[in-house]
């Protein structure tokens, strides 16, 4: 018999058998306990979970998958719910698991520069407890006080120093998680290699459909001797956009190269006080770290090119509180954007380089034809893109516009050579957008995998990968529309 009570109205014999297994506070099955679970950080989407559970430890993680899978009920894993495309968005008849307790530094070893992480550790806990060891860990998203690292290897995330330093898979050695029927994997090596597949890189962004991540071991880096940070002022977002491809054509790799333009800069200058010009159409944040004699002459020849590239102004950061106070003020853009409009909507493409001036632009006419405001703040390096298309839910059909303008974004960044994202995941956000980027024989593959995984399709169902079927209906749309996302429909 369960050890406390289960109101009439919410007999169940899963949420029963949960209690079994784990204790009383690490079952959640009442509506008003269960509020703060029903979406991630993208709001508009909501959804009620059947029971969530907090597990303590990895046996009791196995056991919730054992018991879930013999009953054949659907699970959703959840790290800190910072997500930003749906893809933690509960299952009505489903478990929530949220890996939040599992949140301890297992082992940090200086020499091999390795962590040992559980899920639930935050990522910006690792760099703070290797600063002892003179080590950090690289992939630094925006979200990194809260987002956890369970989270950030489903979804592959990146931030502002993946340019250089590269995206959660190119910093993750090893991965142990769960499978559907309970058992405990180990994939990747903490050696420099391992033999058969790179089984860890398929894992890294699988966004919760192949495994319940328990613990990750992660590449740890040395700080570098000297950082020096530039901010250039342009008075066109073009111009802008032109110099991030002259400073990558010089041969310099920036640690970070970001763009914001002027509403986001204004934004973030109202809630931190950065120091940023507010006359400029956009700024570039470009920082460059390594050894002293290296990084100084790379700031004097970087400096040079965006002069050159139309920079009305380049500063240099003399001291690392003015360079943590201009970072702060690009960390802290998405909140502060927030308080220009009741909703926001933010979106995540991925670009050629050489396309941002012609996407920017675009972005820009569309911001018209919708009749949306758009606040531009990204990783414009790399060119992954994140376009805040401001909004208010309250008045009827502006979700739905801002919706139908995400998606042109996304066809847009699909018809120049990028992707539809480069670190939020796909979740239920963009799952129409996949129709357009792959066609009918990947996203086959991409079902079969999911099936080797998972054959009942209970790790985060109706996710990230659409159906056949769903395509040829988001096709026929288009059709009717006057368009056709690939060819391959025509054959659905």
């Amino acid at each position: 018999m369960p050890r406390r009570g289960i109101p009439k109205q919410s007999a169940d014999e899963l949420v029963r058998q949960l209690l079994e297994l784990l204790p009383d506070e690490s079952v959640l099955f009442g509506e008003e306990d269960q509020h703060p679970y029903e979406c991630d950080g993208l709001s508009a989407y909501r959804q009620m979970p059947r029971v969530t559970v907090l597990p303590e430890n990895v046996e009791q993680v196995q056991a919730v998958m054992r018991l879930c899978h013999r009953m054949q009920v659907p699970v959703v894993a959840r790290g800190a719910g910072t997500g930003l495309s749906g893809g933690a968005l509960p299952n009505p008849d489903g478990v929530l698991l949220s890996l939040a307790k599992l949140h301890n530094i297992l082992d940090i070893d200086p020499i091999g520069r390795i962590a040992r992480v559980q899920p639930g550790v935050r990522n910006l806990a690792i760099s703070e407890a290797a600063v002892p060891f003179g080590l950090y860990y690289a992939p630094d998203p925006s979200s990194q006080i809260a987002c956890t690292i369970g989270g950030n290897v489903a979804e592959n995330s990146g931030g502002v120093h993946c340019l250089k330093y590269g995206l959660t898979v190119h910093n993750i050695l090893k991965i142990k998680l769960v499978t559907p029927e309970g058992e405990l994997l180990c994939v990747g090596s903490e050696a420099l290699d391992s033999a058969g597949f790179d089984l860890a890189a398929l894992m890294t962004g699988s966004e919760g459909m192949l495994g319940v991540f328990v613990e990750a071991s992660v590449r740890l880096l040395p700080r570098p001797e000297c950082v020096r940070l530039l901010l250039a002022a342009f008075d066109d977002v073009e111009k802008a956009g032109a110099a991030v491809g002259d400073i990558i054509a010089a041969g310099i790799i920036p640690g970070g190269l970001e763009m914001m333009d002027r509403m986001s800069i204004n934004a973030a200058e109202d809630f931190v006080h950065a120091g940023y010009p507010r006359d400029a159409a956009a700024i570039l944040l470009c920082e460059l770290d390594g050894m002293r004699q290296e990084v100084d002459e790379q700031a004097e020849q970087a400096a040079d090119i965006l002069h050159r590239a139309g920079a009305t102004e380049v500063r240099i950061t003399r001291d690392e509180a003015e360079r943590t106070l201009l970072w702060k003020g690009r960390k802290s853009a998405f909140p502060a954007v927030g308080r220009l409009a009741p909703d926001y909507y933010c979106m995540d493409g991925t670009i050629p380089r050489r396309h941002l001036p012609k996407v920017l632009r675009r972005i820009g006419e569309l911001s018209k034809e919708f009749g949306l405001p758009v606040a531009n703040v990204f990783h414009a390096g790399d060119g992954n893109l994140h376009p805040l298309i401001l909004y208010d839910a309250n008045i009827s059909d502006e979700l739905a516009r801002a919706e139908t303008f995400g998606g042109k974004i996304l066809e847009l960044c699909v018809e120049v050579g990028g992707s539809i994202t480069g670190e939020h995941g796909v979740g239920m956000e963009k799952i129409d957008q996949m129709c357009v980027q792959f066609e009918s024989a990947e996203l086959s593959q991409f079902h079969a995998i999911k099936h080797a995984f998972d054959p009942d399709a209970l790790l985060n169902p109706g996710k990230a990968v659409p159906t056949l079927h769903r395509c040829a209906e988001f096709g026929a749309m288009h059709v009717h529309a006057g368009q056709l996302p690939f060819p391959e429909l025509e054959r659905f």
